[in-house]
């Protein structure tokens, strides 16, 4: 492979001026109570702070977040069995797609994404002053799915720099293998990224795998299987020398001590995060059941949600309306090559309230 990076990453710079606390405790193999250099050694009492949240909550906040998240990138290189140096942690999926960005793309360069996939993405493209080029969904009976060779296609005729894929998809919840991934892979040109935004791979019921690829970033969320959206936590798995880059461009307290160590002691007591997901891929059968014995076209998903395929978009946005009225809020994408589809989360509130609801069919 012939892969690149921006011109300025190129070379030993740019350093990070503020490796962190923990950083040097490690380095010197002790701990370091007296900090009178930094803001970490501020003694505010925090009495409202401590008799709302409690003691351990205030210990947390009085220091910066861990910069290079090593306890946290310690326990996800246990569990999914892959070296640390292959990890990185950052403030969300959203917040690594835009580091990936930031790292990987110059502006006027072409990056290939599907129409209608998770639009974040296309958003941070934009932002990052990137050409987007989007590739019209495979569709077929029961199926809407990103299109693989539409999306090889694209990158060499348009002399893409990187091309996303999100798997599972959303809002579709379409599922490709892992090896039609890495074929993916093979057929780009040699010098395209891929992104596989994979904030969704908790729910799959085969064995996502966790390999690093070259080539290839895996983006991976706590908020959904984990349920801890409002403390902005994800990772990325990639080889070491595109995550030093990476690191190079990276804030280096995007996170905070508290998500930090709440992630991680969620790492440590797994068996509640895996029954939440069983409970999850329950609910979905279920509610694909429920949607469909009113006549509603589900499509197959590896998400925890399912999304609902409607004649047009006048009858989704009907559909949303009226059930609006019943105080049942669903998601319609704005996006038109998916403004068709209505998202719904499998919730237990999603069965309760659409077995109940009326004028659900179409």
């Amino acid at each position: 492979m012939k892969l690149s990076y921006p011109k300025h990453l190129l070379g030993e710079g740019p350093h990070n001026p503020f490796p962190g606390l923990k950083s040097l405790e490690r380095r010197l193999g002790h701990q370091i109570p007296y900090r009178l250099g930094s803001n970490e050694g501020l003694d505010m009492p925090h009495y409202i702070l401590r008799q709302t949240f409690g003691d351990a909550f205030v210990t947390e906040i009085r220091s910066y977040g861990d910069a290079e998240a090593f306890e946290l990138r310690k326990r996800l290189s246990q569990q999914l069995t892959i070296p640390m140096e292959n990890i990185l942690v950052d403030a969300g999926a959203d917040s690594l797609l835009a580091l990936a960005l930031r790292g990987l793309v110059s502006v006027g360069e072409t990056v290939v994404c599907t129409a209608g996939t998770y639009p974040t993405f296309a958003y941070f493209a934009e932002g990052q002053g990137c050409q987007v080029v989007e590739v019209p969904y495979h569709t077929a009976e029961g199926v809407l799915a990103p299109d693989l060779d539409a999306l090889v296609d694209y990158a060499h005729r348009h002399q893409a720099t990187l091309v996303y894929v999100a798997n599972p998809d959303n809002p579709t919840g379409h599922q490709h293998s892992d090896d039609d991934l890495q074929a993916l892979r093979a057929a780009l040109p040699d010098n395209c990224w891929l992104i596989l935004d994979e904030a969704y791979h908790d729910f799959r019921e085969d064995q996502a795998s966790s390999a690093v690829l070259q080539g290839v970033l895996r983006v991976r969320s706590f908020s959904k299987a984990h349920g801890v959206a409002g403390l902005r936590v994800g990772y990325a798995i990639g080889d070491s020398a595109l995550l030093a880059v990476l690191m190079k461009v990276r804030i280096h307290y995007a996170l905070s001590s508290i998500s930090l160590a709440a992630v991680t002691l969620l790492l440590d007591h797994p068996d509640e995060v895996a029954d939440h997901i069983s409970q999850v891929i329950a609910r979905r059968t279920a509610l694909t059941q429920l949607l469909g014995s009113h006549g509603l076209k589900v499509l197959p998903s590896h998400t925890n949600f399912v999304a609902v395929v409607m004649e047009s978009s006048d009858k989704a946005a009907a559909l949303q309306a009226n059930l609006l009225q019943q105080g049942i809020l669903v998601t319609r994408p704005a996006h038109p090559a998916v403004n068709h589809l209505l998202r719904i989360t499998a919730l237990d509130d999603a069965l309760r309230s659409l077995s109940a609801s009326h004028g659900l069919g179409e």
